[in-house]
């Protein structure tokens, strides 16, 4: 039996979320100075994308890497009803003693990816664009 392909295989979703880049391990001039207007005390929003991908072999029975479905509903439990219009610093206790960074929200996403994954270790890599300049990937490491 041959080897089956490996591909990758991504998804991708928007959500709206609001945040104040904000240390509790800095001083208030320290905070100010390091993330300038992102530390506006009312805080600030984005429309963030985020795209997930996988990496695994190809099913040979069904021919995917994983029903995109299941996917869509696993990024769905995950990240939209988690991030979604919310308040990063306010409404989730991930984000009460670490800055909402997006670098920190992509880790924040790729556990709770891990949790609702059928096949965790096919999750490969997260990807947020912040706004259409600023992006991060995450890969677990």
């Amino acid at each position: 039996m041959p080897t089956p392909p490996i591909v990758y295989l991504s998804r991708t979703e928007k959500f709206s979320s609001c945040h104040r880049l904000h240390s509790s391990q800095l001083s208030d001039e320290e905070n100010a100075k390091l993330y300038g207007k992102c530390n506006n005390f009312h805080g600030h929003g984005h429309n963030y994308t985020v795209k997930v991908t996988l990496r695994g072999p190809v099913d040979p029975a069904t021919g995917m890497v994983m029903n995109i479905a299941d996917l869509k509903t696993c990024m769905d439990r995950a990240i939209m009803q988690k991030l979604d219009h919310k308040n990063l610093d306010l409404d989730l206790d991930a984000f009460k003693d670490i800055p909402s960074t997006t670098e920190n929200v992509a880790c924040f996403i790729w556990k709770n990816l891990l949790a609702c994954l059928p096949v965790p270790e096919i999750l490969y890599e997260v990807q947020i664009d912040e706004t259409d300049k600023n992006s991060v990937i995450y890969r677990g490491e």
